[in-house]
């Protein structure tokens, strides 16, 4: 049999001693040295800037101590040394936010650069599948930055010629096992470039009590809670639909609870209306009073109710039809929000065909009309399959709390959001740790964003009730 070498041609080779190894000796090129000399210097170079561009801090740190110490010895070093010591040492003590955002986070970066990815970055892309073996050469992926941020580790790279985001995606876990972190988000920076992140922490682990009550009437994208990067978490409902999807104690009730008490101000000023569907009678039940008399809980209230949405939409279109395309909140036609708490029940699990038909119809013609005229639905659900709901797409961005499958994310979030870090399944089942934490995908990015809702306990909800019945009692 034949034996291969790089250079080698054995097709067109015919041998009668099955048993004898034909081997040939592989082309070689001699290169003249100063060839490879002035390759060797110019590759140095262009890598030596590079890291000065990327890294100032951490190459001023390392190289202006050594240059002094050489050029003048080691106590005019240990001098140059301890002067900016004693002035960035106060300033981390006293201003760590200041002193990380000018400092810390760049040297951090380029030692993680250095000790956790340069170090392995050859042997994690060749045996996560990454790299390439052709003809005798290693053809792997290029590291490019690295940046980091209070909580995770950016990581640019330039894939492959040939390489595809979905590569990427489904090696997740190795990435993060290999570079020792816990997850791995995989997104698309440019054409041929990724931002891999790699959390170093999680910001989220810490429950969120509930936001002070806004002092601006707006139904512009409300804050619910807090993002990864440590950004105020606002949702969009004017304008769009939204669906929460999450298992028995996911904390549904915290995001609910969040978007209604953010649009508080906006009800007391006439321009919001919340409507409430509670067909389990202990959700939205607590705060029966900032409804107004839009509540229902029976099958048959719900249906009522909805139905009671679909006239006065199409009423409002007729109204709008050649005069506007776009609603503005105003007390004469307020944005109207209908908030179902376990959709499924009115959809899948109602015995009463007719009555399921009547609520399902009323959903979708709300879902895919009211955008236009000022009607959201936000709905709440723990079965995301599509037997539950039918209509899940009609719902433009959508939340995923903690599920019990793998195969549940993507039926909530979309194809290809497991894979690219929306780990929902592998949220803790731990109340303090996990209740209230999900991924969110716009509908303007494919992206899952990881989020934590803020937790509107009992008496929180109470205190927000009798605001509307001391009113109601004035």
């Amino acid at each position: 049999m034949f034996k291969k070498l790089p250079g080698d041609e054995t097709r067109a080779l015919v041998s009668t001693t099955p048993d004898t190894a034909v081997v040939f000796r592989p082309a070689v090129i001699r290169t003249p040295a100063a060839v490879t000399i002035a390759i060797f210097i110019g590759r140095l170079l262009i890598g030596l800037v590079r890291i000065v561009w990327r890294h100032p801090v951490a190459v001023a740190v390392l190289a202006v101590p050594s240059v002094v110490a050489w050029l003048y010895g080691w106590r005019l070093a240990l001098v140059v040394v301890w002067i900016p010591f004693s002035v960035l040492l106060p300033w981390a003590l006293f201003n760590r936010d200041s002193f990380n955002a000018w400092f810390g986070r760049r040297l951090l970066a380029f030692w993680r650069l250095i000790w956790v990815y340069r170090r392995h970055w050859h042997a994690v892309m060749v045996i996560s599948g990454l790299a390439r073996h052709l003809r005798g050469r290693d053809y792997v992926p290029r590291l490019v930055r690295v940046r980091c941020t209070s909580w995770a580790d950016l990581v640019s790279v330039k894939m492959l010629t040939g390489q595809a985001v979905t590569d990427w995606a489904d090696r997740i876990e190795h990435l993060a096992h290999g570079f020792g972190a816990t997850s791995c988000r995989v997104s698309v920076a440019r054409a041929g470039r990724l931002l891999l992140t790699f959390p170093r922490r999680d910001p989220l682990a810490v429950p969120l009590p509930a936001l002070a009550l806004p002092e601006t009437v707006s139904v512009e994208p409300v804050e619910i809670g807090i993002c990864e990067d440590g950004r105020p978490w606002r949702l969009k409902v004017h304008g769009t639909h939204v669906l929460v999807a999450g298992a028995t104690g996911a904390g549904k009730g915290s995001i609910l609870w969040s978007v209604i008490r953010a649009l508080l101000p906006a009800v007391w000023s006439g321009i919001t209306q919340i409507w409430g569907l509670d067909p389990k009678l202990m959700e939205l039940s607590f705060g029966r009073a900032i409804f107004e008399g839009h509540y229902a809980a029976t099958p048959e209230e719900c249906a009522d109710l909805l139905d009671e949405a679909v006239s006065l939409m199409q009423k409002r279109a007729a109204k709008f039809a050649g005069v506007q395309r776009e609603h503005i909140p105003t007390v004469e036609d307020p944005f109207i929000l209908v908030v179902v708490d376990e959709v499924a029940f009115l959809t899948a699990y109602q015995s009463d065909r007719a009555l399921k038909q009547r609520t399902m119809a009323a959903l979708a013609t709300l879902t895919t009309q009211g955008r236009a005229v000022g009607f959201g639905v936000l709905a709440a659900l723990q079965d995301p399959r599509k037997d539950v709901l039918t209509i899940r797409n009609l719902f433009p961005d959508k939340i995923a709390l903690r599920l019990d499958e793998s195969e549940q994310v993507d039926m909530v979030l979309g194809d290809g959001a497991r894979d690219r870090g929306a780990l929902a399944d592998h949220i803790s089942f731990i109340p303090s740790e996990g209740a209230g934490v999900g991924y969110v995908r716009l509908e303007t990015s494919p992206d899952p964003i990881r989020v934590r809702a803020a937790y509107v306990s009992d008496a929180d909800i109470r205190e927000m009730a009798a605001l509307f019945e001391t009113e109601e009692t004035v």
